[in-house]
């Protein structure tokens, strides 16, 4: 009896993943097209349901207005539940949603938390964030030690995008953390 409530177990277990990532996959598709109605209803169901990606979805949506109306707070909602996940993404967008006041009262503090947290997990926006934190003196003390560590991170990053290689070389000369 115990196999046979194991095999179900499994099998139920199975299929609820392959839901989910059809869920997620008929979301992205929905969004590429502009059905922004369907990318919401697919990500809402997941994410109520637990699903990271999904809360990442819908906090990205509310973030830039997509298929929603512009929300900063449910924006910071959803990033946080994707968040404390542990997903990395939602972790350096809830810090800048705290660096830019942005849903949350600003809290440097708070967004060095969360940039943190992704930087760790190998998130070049949130190295370089989390250097700029450094350099600026911004929810830490300032050490510029600890910039030119994580802002050498992001840039040498191989996930890193074009922007973020920007931002890192602008701020390792503002700040001449060749020095250091």
């Amino acid at each position: 009896m115990k196999l046979k409530t194991l095999l179900l177990t499994l099998l139920l277990s199975n299929s609820l993943i392959g839901t989910s990532y059809a869920g997620s996959q008929d979301g992205w598709d929905a969004f590429k097209k502009g059905d922004y109605k369907t990318a919401l209803n697919e990500w809402k169901s997941l994410a109520d349901q637990g699903d990271a990606n999904a809360q990442y979805n819908l906090g990205t949506m509310y973030d830039n207005g997509e298929g929603v109306l512009k929300d900063d707070k449910q924006a910071v909602k959803w990033y946080r539940k994707a968040a404390d996940q542990g997903d990395a993404s939602a972790q350096g967008n809830l810090g800048l949603m705290y660096s830019n006041g942005k849903g949350v009262l600003k809290d440097y503090k708070q967004a060095v938390k969360w940039w943190r947290k992704a930087a760790d997990q190998g998130d070049a926006n949130a190295q370089s964030n989390l250097g700029w934190a450094y350099a600026n003196g911004l929810g830490v003390t300032k050490d510029l030690s600890k910039a030119k560590y994580w802002i050498n991170k992001a840039y040498e990053n191989p996930k890193a995008s074009a922007s973020t290689l920007r931002v890192a070389a602008n701020n390792w000369k503002t700040f001449e953390l060749w020095k250091y």
